[in-house]
């Protein structure tokens, strides 16, 4: 039987194609007419044209499929129109799920995100039991991905068998869009990033959330949630990081809560007219400030879950912005 990818194009969803082919199953993978197929360039597998709004096309799709990792969804913390995110993220997720479990699949891995969960909020990592919080960020991205995974919750109720995996903030090889995540790094070592903020993320590597795809896909129990990460760091840490790997100097100037908030809306009225993703939006600053910790033990210890050192991490990401032609020189060479 073959495994259904939805959002194989992506940056996840990518690495889930691959290592699934390298692991000998057979792969069918869902792409949009105008997605972007470098990621699924020398790979064999099975194209089939749709989309995770569309319950009819997936329901298609899924003939033949034992498996359905449905890892699409509009990332971003900022879009021309916003609704888009709920259509996508929540509409997509609904319509998909439905077909799934009217296909009969024997088991669904949904990809959600740490957003969906909630942020630490102080010292202690938070785990999968960790009430959502992130409502007053006003952040689309996240309350969207709340809400889906919450749709999925009533398919699971009517049973569909569904696991979570929550991923955080994913860098790695392959990331063709650029995502959030890595358009930080690439931010950093081109040296556009005037400064930092108080507040804490958890970074992992976009092969060991493919990999912990693949032990849910196996091991995970029905229902539950997974939480996919490996590091706690301060922003200030992770930006110095990714400086000492690129041999660029870090940004210095802690930019204070308020002015960073007021820099984001500027941002995004610029955006708003340029139609260009903003550097920094406010609801990141809300969210940064949270605090994004997590004890992610739950998978370790479920599912056998790895973790690659964050350096090496970072290492491998810069050098494959590098050598894709993302990053420039930079302006202290």
């Amino acid at each position: 039987m073959k495994k259904l990818v939805a959002g194989g194009t992506g940056f996840i969803g990518g690495e889930i194609v691959r290592q699934l082919v390298q692991a000998g199953h057979e792969v069918k993978a869902i792409v949009r007419e105008k997605s972007n197929l470098r990621n699924l360039a020398h790979l064999e597998l099975e194209r089939v044209t749709g989309d995770i709004r569309d319950k009819d096309a997936i329901k298609r799709a899924l003939t033949g499929c034992d498996t359905f990792f449905l890892t699409a969804a509009y990332f971003a913390h900022w879009a021309p129109n916003p609704r888009l995110l709920y259509e996508v993220n929540v509409g997509g997720t609904r319509a998909s799920l439905q077909a799934a479990l009217e296909a009969g699949v024997e088991r669904v891995v949904y990809t959600s995100t740490n957003n969906a969960i909630g942020a630490a909020a102080g010292e202690t990592p938070a785990n999968e039991e960790k009430e959502f919080n992130y409502w007053q960020t006003g952040d689309h991205y996240s309350m969207s991905k709340y809400i889906a995974e919450n749709e999925a919750r009533i398919l699971a109720i009517k049973g569909l068998p569904v696991v979570f995996v929550n991923p955080t903030l994913v860098i790695g090889r392959g990331d063709l869009k650029p995502t959030p995540s890595g358009q930080m790094i690439i931010d950093v070592v081109n040296r556009n990033l005037p400064g930092y903020i108080d507040g804490g993320v958890n970074i992992v590597d976009v092969e060991d959330v493919a990999r912990g795809h693949l032990l849910a896909a196996e091991k995970g129990r029905i229902g539950e949630r997974y939480l996919l990460g490996n590091r706690n760091v301060s922003v200030r840490e992770y930006i110095e990081l990714i400086a000492n790997v690129a041999n660029v100097k870090a940004p210095k100037l802690k930019i204070p809560y308020k002015m960073a908030v007021a820099l984001g809306k500027l941002f995004e009225l610029q955006a708003a007219m340029t139609r260009k993703p903003p550097m920094v939006t406010a609801s990141e600053v809300r969210i940064g400030r949270m605090r994004e910790w997590y004890d992610c033990s739950k998978a370790i210890k479920e599912l056998g879950f790895s973790q690659t050192p964050i350096e090496e991490t970072i290492r491998k990401a810069i050098a494959w912005f590098r050598e894709n032609n993302y990053l420039g020189r930079p302006k202290d060479a």
